[in-house]
C-alpha cells in the first residue's frame, strides 16, 4: 500500500466513520477501486485508521467523555457484547472483509431500513436517558455491525432510537460507545498482525500513523456536519444513497464485472 492510497482510504474512513453508509463497506469498495490486494497489512490498516477517526469524538466531547463512573460502566455495557462476538467470530469477520457483495447487499438492505425508520421509530421520550438497560440493548445493535456495509453508525443509532432516545442523543451515544469498541478491536487486530510477522506492521508504521492522524482530521468535520443534519433532516438521504451505491455495484456484478477482492 502506498501512502497516497492510504491517505485516500483514511479520508474515505474520516468522513463515513459517523454517518450511517458503513466506513468499513466503503473502505473496502475503495480499496478495490484503487487496484489494491487485501492482504494482512491492509485489514490491519482499515480497521486501526477507524481508532484515529473514533479518538476525534475524545477531543470534541472531552468534558462530557471525562465525567462520572456510570458513564463508562454504562459504555462498558453496551461494549460487552460485541466483545464476545468479536471474539468468537474474529475469523469469520475478517472472511467477510474481502467480499464486495456482502457490502453491496448490506448497503441496499440498510438503505431500504433508513428510508423508513424515523416513521417507524418518531417516538422519543423528552429528556430520556441511557441507563444500563438501554446501553446494553444498543451494544445488542452494535453485534449487527460486524457484517461489512450494514454501518455500526446506523445500528447502535437505530439501536438507541429504539429505546426512544432522540435522534441526538442516540447518535451522541454510538459516538461515545465506538471508543472502547475500535481500541479494542484495533488493538486485537495488531496483535494478531504482530503474533503473524512484526515486520508488516514495523515496515508500515509511517503509513500507519499518517492514516490515523488523517482520518482523525476528517472526522472531526464529519462528526459537526452529521449532528446538524441528522437532528434535522434523519435518515432519508443516506438509505437513498446506500441503496444506489449498493445497487450500482451489484449491477456490475450481474454484467460480469468481478469484484470480490482477493490477497
Amino acid at each position: 500500500m502506498e501512502l497516497l492510497d492510504a491517505i485516500i482510504i483514511a479520508v474515505v474512513e474520516g468522513i463515513t466513520e459517523y454517518l450511517p453508509v458503513s466506513s468499513t463497506g466503503h473502505m473496502i469498495i475503495t480499496e478495490k477501486v484503487l487496484g489494491l490486494e487485501s492482504t494482512d497489512f491492509s485489514k490491519a490498516f482499515m480497521i486501526n485508521i477507524q481508532l484515529g477517526a473514533i479518538l476525534s469524538v475524545v477531543v470534541l466531547y472531552w468534558k462530557r467523555f471525562f465525567q462520572s463512573l456510570g458513564f463508562y460502566f454504562k459504555l462498558i455495557t453496551a461494549f460487552i457484547p460485541a466483545a464476545v462476538l468479536g471474539l468468537l467470530l474474529s475469523d469469520y469477520i475478517d472472511s467477510m472483509l474481502e467480499s464486495v457483495v456482502t457490502v453491496a447487499c448490506s448497503l441496499v438492505l440498510g438503505g431500504m431500513i433508513l428510508l423508513f425508520i424515523d416513521k417507524w421509530l418518531d417516538k422519543a421520550e423528552n429528556n430520556a436517558e441511557v441507563d444500563y438497560p438501554k446501553a446494553f440493548k444498543i451494544g445488542l445493535f452494535q453485534c449487527i455491525a460486524m457484517i461489512p456495509g450494514v454501518s455500526r453508525s446506523a445500528a447502535t443509532i437505530i439501536g438507541g432510537m429504539t429505546q426512544k432516545l432522540n435522534r441526538k442523543t442516540a447518535a451522541e451515544f454510538s459516538f461515545f460507545l465506538a471508543v472502547p469498541t475500535m481500541l479494542a478491536a484495533s488493538a486485537k487486530k495488531l496483535k494478531d498482525v504482530w503474533d503473524k510477522d512484526p515486520s508488516i506492521l514495523t515496515e508500515n508504521i509511517n503509513t500507519l500513523l499518517i492514516g490515523n492522524l488523517v482520518a482523525f482530521v476528517v472526522a472531526m468535520i464529519a462528526i459537526k456536519f452529521f449532528i446538524d443534519y441528522l437532528s434535522k433532516y434523519g435518515f432519508r438521504v443516506f438509505g437513498y444513497y446506500r441503496i444506489i451505491v449498493g445497487a450500482t455495484i451489484l449491477a456490475l456484478l450481474a454484467m460480469g464485472y468481478e469484484l470480490n477482492i482477493t490477497g
